[in-house]
């Protein structure tokens, strides 16, 4: 298993749109993944609970994975967050 923390840097965080990018990127991985904010851990694959955690631009969290692709998850999720989710 590996992490890594990022800052979110586009304007709405990880909400609607963001996050539906997100998740997208993470299921295109066979590494289960998960994003830590504070106390709270949620599949990364899950629309609902990464919006649950109300995630907005200047947070830190934090980009767990385990699995085969585990370094390429969290490269992939991390750049897509460092580039404000443009494609």
């Amino acid at each position: 298993m590996i992490s890594r923390d990022v800052t979110i840097k586009n304007n709405v965080g990880l909400h609607a749109r963001p996050a539906t990018f997100f998740i997208q990127k993470a299921n295109s991985y066979k590494s289960s993944i998960w994003v830590e904010k504070d106390d709270r851990r949620v599949n990364a694959k899950s629309l609902l609970g990464v919006l649950s955690l109300g995630i907005v631009k200047g947070m830190t969290v934090t980009i767990h994975a385990d699995g085969i692709d585990e370094n390429e998850a969290v490269d992939g999720l991390s750049e897509l967050i460092d580039t404000g989710f443009t494609e």
